[in-house]
């Protein structure tokens, strides 16, 4: 055989020459994401690992999300439902629940960031989505990518794909979303509002807390029950004090091997073939109308309960009821810094912050129930 021969072969068997422009331009969608979590820092946790997948499944020949490839294996855990909770499981034994327990009025604002969830959906249904898949693209406005997989893997798995990069992708770029929306609701003076100190919460309340959740939630919504009960489970897990060794596997170790895995792999999906249809386009934009949408509503609920209180409620901490936790609470505390360098508003911020984590759940389980 000659050498030409010889050459040309090994060149049909790279991918050279069957690398697409849609190859090339979700490449580069992959690069801007890993830009945005090296560069500018924006979860780079989440957006790290979900833009080298979408690089790795978009290199042709590879094979790697064909049957038998690794990332194949690995979505195997997205897929059936394993990974969503055992993300929850870490979020819960990192996630101290005492400033929801200290102010409950901060539940509403958790529920009112929700209201994203039903803009758009019924905006899906106006772009021809049928119910099921509707009702997944919604989820995306709650801002947790865990609960928008299971709701998607249950109501609309052929859509699971672009709804989860959208959601995760939101989630990351909460910094550069949602500042414009508050400033727009609120006015300088109402940015400027210090709110009074917490009560201190007592170990019986956060030690009974998970548990009553946990049985309330699941009773009236039983299809969420894995993920309200891991939720729970890492919670009390974190507050009850006898199982450290767990308690910091969760909130470490575990999550953190889990979050590779199934970022990876979601990133994995984004393949030219699928990623590129006007469907998903629709999706994406859906997503940032939820998205806006549920700031918008937790900073009005905001502004209300401020008025209701005689001023005493900054309506910043509305925002946070999205369940981008903790990082929409920080967007808070630095918004409201920014009018009035002494307010902290963090501690008051992470209350909406965690109900929303509870609010998206109890939205998706409402749906589930509806849409079985």
């Amino acid at each position: 055989m000659k050498l030409s021969e010889v050459m040309y072969s090994l060149l049909q068997d790279t991918g050279l020459l069957q690398l697409r422009a849609g190859n090339v331009v979700m490449i580069s969608v992959g690069l801007v994401l890993l830009y945005l979590a090296i560069k500018r820092g924006f979860e780079p946790l989440l957006l790290m690992p979900i833009g080298f997948g979408a690089v790795l499944a978009n290199l042709p020949a590879t094979g790697i999300m064909a049957e038998g490839g690794l990332l194949r294996f690995l979505y195997f855990g997205v897929e059936h439902e394993i990974f969503p909770p055992l993300i929850f499981l870490g979020v819960g034994a990192m996630t101290d629940f005492g400033p929801l327990l200290a102010n409950p009025s901060t539940l509403l604002l958790g529920a009112a960031a929700q209201i994203g969830v039903f803009i758009s959906l019924m905006g899906a249904q106006v772009l021809g989505f049928s119910i099921k898949e509707a009702a997944s693209i919604g989820i995306i406005g709650g801002a947790d990518g865990p609960t928008a997989i299971y709701t998607t893997i249950k109501l609309a798995p052929h859509l699971l794909g672009p709804i989860a990069v959208a959601a995760y992708s939101y989630m990351s770029l909460v910094p550069l979303i949602q500042p414009p929306i508050m400033r727009l609701l609120t006015t300088t003076a109402e940015r400027r509002i210090v709110m009074e100190q917490l009560r201190p919460v007592s170990k019986r309340e956060k030690v009974l807390f998970p548990i009553l959740s946990t049985i309330v939630i699941s009773l009236l919504l039983p299809p969420i029950a894995p993920l309200i009960g891991l939720l729970m489970l890492g919670n009390l897990m974190r507050e009850a004090g006898v199982v450290e060794r767990l308690s910091k596997t969760a909130q470490n170790e575990l999550i953190n091997i889990v979050t590779i895995f199934l970022a990876t792999s979601v990133g994995a999906t984004m393949d030219a073939e699928s990623f590129l249809t006007l469907r998903t386009i629709e999706i994406i934009v859906l997503g940032l109308v939820a998205f806006a949408g549920g700031t918008a509503g937790g900073v009005l609920l905001g502004k209300l309960m401020n008025w209701l209180s005689g001023g005493k409620i900054n309506p910043l901490i509305g925002s946070a009821g999205v369940s981008a936790v903790p990082m929409a609470a920080r967007v808070s505390q630095v918004v409201g810094q920014r009018e009035n360098p002494a307010n902290f508003l963090l501690m008051h911020a992470m209350g909406p912050n965690v109900a929303g984590v509870i609010g998206t759940a109890v939205a998706a389980g409402v749906m589930l129930s509806l849409l079985k």
